[in-house]
């Protein structure tokens, strides 16, 4: 009788752990999708200290072009204000999650002007994310445009 009751105890506890595991997996999803989408209300409402906390001190932006950016040089070409971003929309997320570490991927639509030229633009995003000093930030971004037919 003993054996069946420490089974069963054993049984509960892994099941346990896993719903723990699986709580806490999509409440890290839930955050990264709320920082996503609050770097889109930063872009529009150009909350730049948001933008800096979000980015990690070694970011690194690659464009739909190929080129290829540092924190430095990304904030230093939205504070410039040749880019002006009107709206900002993110739908289709995937998140996967790896300890302290995730990369989220999702479709952006996006209107905006730099320089006064229209370049509102569909593209496919991946974020890399690391959780750092116990927040998430993001250490790498890779951007492609979606072709419009």
């Amino acid at each position: 009788m003993k054996r069946i009751a420490i089974a069963v105890s054993v049984v509960v506890l892994v099941i346990g752990v896993a719903i723990l595991a699986k709580t806490q997996t999509g409440s890290v999803e839930q955050e990264l999708i709320k920082l996503e989408n609050g770097w889109n209300d930063a872009l529009i409402k150009q909350d730049w200290a948001f933008i800096d906390k979000i980015l990690a001190d070694d970011f690194i932006h690659t464009d739909s072009d190929g080129v290829v950016e540092t924190k430095a040089q990304t904030m230093s070409s939205l504070k410039s204000g040749e880019e002006v971003v009107t709206s900002a929309v993110n739908d289709d997320f995937r998140v996967r999650v790896y300890g302290d570490a995730a990369v989220v991927t999702f479709h952006y639509t996006s209107k905006s002007q730099t320089k006064g030229k229209d370049t509102s633009a569909q593209e496919r995003i991946t974020d890399t994310f690391i959780k750092l000093a116990g927040r998430w930030q993001v250490v790498a971004e890779h951007i492609s445009k979606i072709a419009q037919k």
